[in-house]
């Protein structure tokens, strides 16, 4: 009877040690849910009370950056040539019986600007190498402004988001002074959500300039990358038109 009564009370005390493990984890989850919950919700309300005014011309700045960014990194990403490999099947075109024409069907069959400049400076070799190298000068300048095209657009927001949100602090801080001013008395409550609400448009401003600022530097990294490669292969271009002249 003492044995049955020790595992009676053993099992008793395993079953509520696993109750409250269990119970335990359950809280931690139902915490963890109400916490990212809450994070939505406290965005959502600080971005309320910013006011739709300026919070959400901000918010707009953000969408049209991130749109002109996401466009501009497909499209640069697209417009990366692997530069050796065309240089070298070019060469091997030019040393072929093809000449001239099996080149310019390489860069044909070939993306990016490099390919293009390639193909223009080809088909001006026939009025001379001074005519070929002033159509890889012009046409690289072409393809330099499809890359950088609309990026000036996200400098822009970058500029504008801060600057709005600064507009909407000097407003909410006004509207603060007149309901001091209205009130007669210098009362704190009457001027915190005025200038809670100032503060939020400045922030959200700032975090905005953040995000495309990032994008923006990449963007710039990136063009700059493709432009020294346009630029290498302009010049291996000109060296191979010339041996193959002679």
């Amino acid at each position: 009877m003492a044995f049955g009564t020790v595992n009676a009370n053993t099992n008793a005390n395993t079953n509520t040690i696993v109750n409250t493990v269990v119970s335990s984890t359950q809280d931690e989850g139902a915490d963890a849910a109400a916490e990212d919950l809450g994070f939505h919700q406290e965005l959502k309300k600080r971005f309320i009370e910013g006011g739709p005014g300026f919070m959400g011309i901000v918010l707009l700045c953000l969408i049209l950056g991130l749109a002109i960014a996401i466009e501009r990194i497909i499209f640069l990403n697209l417009s990366t040539t692997n530069t050796k490999k065309l240089t070298q099947n070019v060469e091997d075109a030019l040393s072929s019986g093809g000449g001239i024409e099996a080149a310019k069907e390489v860069c044909r069959n070939t993306k990016g600007p490099i390919a293009s400049i390639f193909y223009q400076g080809l088909d001006r070799t026939d009025e001379g190498l001074e005519a070929a190298e002033k159509a890889v000068v012009a046409y690289g300048g072409v393809q330099m402004g499809q890359l950088e095209k609309n990026v000036s657009w996200i400098s822009l927001f970058i500029a504008l988001a801060p600057m709005l949100g600064f507009m909407g602090t000097v407003i909410g801080m006004i509207q603060a002074f007149d309901k001091i001013e209205a009130a007669g008395d210098m009362n704190p409550s009457l001027v915190a959500g005025g200038i809670k609400v100032a503060l939020l448009t400045t922030v959200f401003g700032l975090v905005v300039a953040i995000i495309l600022q990032i994008f923006y530097n990449y963007i710039i990294a990136k063009i700059d990358s493709i432009v020294n490669d346009m630029e290498d292969a302009s010049i291996t271009l000109m060296d191979l038109l010339i041996r193959n002249k002679k």
